[in-house]
């Protein structure tokens, strides 16, 4: 069932989302180089959203039998999400590092990633950040009242392939606000005027993962780590909007 929210509620969500916000713009880019484990960064990420008054949403997730363990996802080089933060797992130059977080604000839910490079990247590694960033931007364009999800899918998928690399398939966006994870799902890949139509009050998270090879992925033995199946690298960019007046408005952007 999806949740339409109310301007109040939304204005609730947005501030949740701002904590993830300002942790990417202010924070980790102080803290992102060679030599530093995912560990201490998911300390840094769990210590900051506590001190804004959050909860790290993700700490628990999936049950008693596997629970995910860290307030942050971290995902280097080939892992594409749900990178389990490690103290053995360091940082080098020339890494790319995908930083998934979701923030619970007295019930309201952020939720936003971003690809970071660690000290210079290859030509490669620079091309497939900029093209992930600008198909969520593209995708959060399609997301219009009168355009269906399906519209939202092809815009990503069709700016991902022209520049030659692949958009995964298995994992998708999602509904959020209330909770971690919503309906509807909303697929980074589709065709035109299919799908569940855009409506105001909707709050989605837009957040295409993005492959150097093919679309094709795995999970780690650990239950959450996911990888590309051919070892290539895997970038991911995510921003939380909600339809308001028929247009996005874009909630994990710094005001």
């Amino acid at each position: 069932m999806i949740i339409l929210k109310s301007l109040d509620e939304i204005k609730e969500i947005r501030k949740a989302n701002q904590i993830i916000a300002r942790l990417y713009e202010e924070v980790l880019p102080k803290y992102i180089k060679a030599g530093i484990s995912t560990m201490e960064l998911n300390k840094i990420i769990e210590d900051y959203i506590r001190s804004a008054g959050a909860i790290p949403a993700t700490i628990g997730v999936g049950g008693p039998f596997n629970p995910y363990p860290a307030g942050s996802c971290i995902s280097l080089n080939d892992e594409v999400v749900h990178g389990i933060p490690k103290a053995d797992k360091i940082l080098k130059d020339g890494d790319i590092v995908g930083i998934d977080v979701v923030t619970n604000l007295n019930g309201f839910f952020g939720d936003s990633a971003i690809t970071f490079p660690v000290g210079e990247i290859d030509e490669e590694a620079k091309k497939l950040l900029k093209v992930t960033k600008e198909a969520r931007d593209i995708g959060i364009e399609a997301a219009i009242v009168g355009n269906r999800f399906g519209d939202i899918g092809y815009a990503i998928q069709e700016h991902v392939e022209k520049n030659g690399f692949s958009v995964v398939r298995d994992f998708s966006g999602h509904g959020v606000g209330k909770s971690m994870h919503e309906d509807p799902c909303i697929p980074n890949f589709g065709r035109r005027g299919r799908g569940l139509k855009i409506e105001n009050g909707m709050v989605l998270a837009i957040e295409p993962m993005v492959n150097v090879g093919s679309y094709k992925v795995a999970i780690e033995n650990d239950g959450w780590t996911v990888v590309t199946r051919d070892g290539k690298r895997s970038a991911h960019f995510e921003h939380s909007i909600a339809i308001v007046d028929g247009k996005p408005i874009i909630l994990s952007e710094l005001d």
